[in-house]
């Protein structure tokens, strides 16, 4: 398809989407939609995480961008995408609104095991070490038991080839997340 250069406004009913074709298969990859949020609004999920039950889920890059309520209430596992060249830029973000029970955690994993790695940069909110540690071996992220209402997560997938992944892991809360 040619490129095509429009001098006023582009309008459609139905939205845009951005695409990528695989050069070998031919097969089709959405990379981005443009229709659902209008204004480019963030999306908030407030259900996935936020039952006050056991959760394990995985994320997908579809839900790239969203912003995720986290109920601490019982025991979360949330899975990154499967390792995959596409999931570079992948960003998620999460925000604690019911504290981390005393007995529960929440985790992070990244998919293998030892052929990935969260770069962590931890943040206490308070108290007397309440300086960034940087933390870059470890595929488990851990919001710990007692974890507070507002902390916060950001990830982000900053390299991906199939095979290893880096994703960068920003944490500010209390108490300090481990990563492992």
């Amino acid at each position: 398809m040619a490129n095509t250069t429009f001098s006023g406004p582009v309008r459609s009913e139905n939205g845009f989407q951005s695409i990528t074709k695989d050069a070998t298969t031919g097969a089709i990859t959405v990379d981005a939609t443009y229709d659902t949020r209008p204004n480019f609004r963030r999306t908030v999920d407030s259900a996935t995480l936020n039952t006050g039950a056991a959760v394990t889920t995985t994320l997908t890059t579809a839900q790239s961008g969203t912003l995720f309520e986290i109920d601490g209430t019982d025991d979360i596992v949330v899975n990154m995408p499967a390792l995959s060249t596409a999931n570079v830029g992948t960003t998620y973000d999460f925000v604690v609104t019911t504290a981390v029970a005393a007995d529960k955690t929440v985790t992070f994993v990244l998919p293998g095991s030892d052929v990935s790695d969260f770069y962590a940069i931890t943040t206490l909110t308070g108290g007397a070490a309440a300086n960034p540690i940087i933390d870059n071996d470890g595929d488990t992220l851990t919001l710990v038991n007692s974890t507070v209402v507002g902390t916060r997560v950001s990830l982000t997938c900053v390299s991906d080839d199939g095979t290893n992944s880096v994703w960068l892991a920003e944490v500010v809360g209390s108490p300090r997340a481990t990563n492992a």
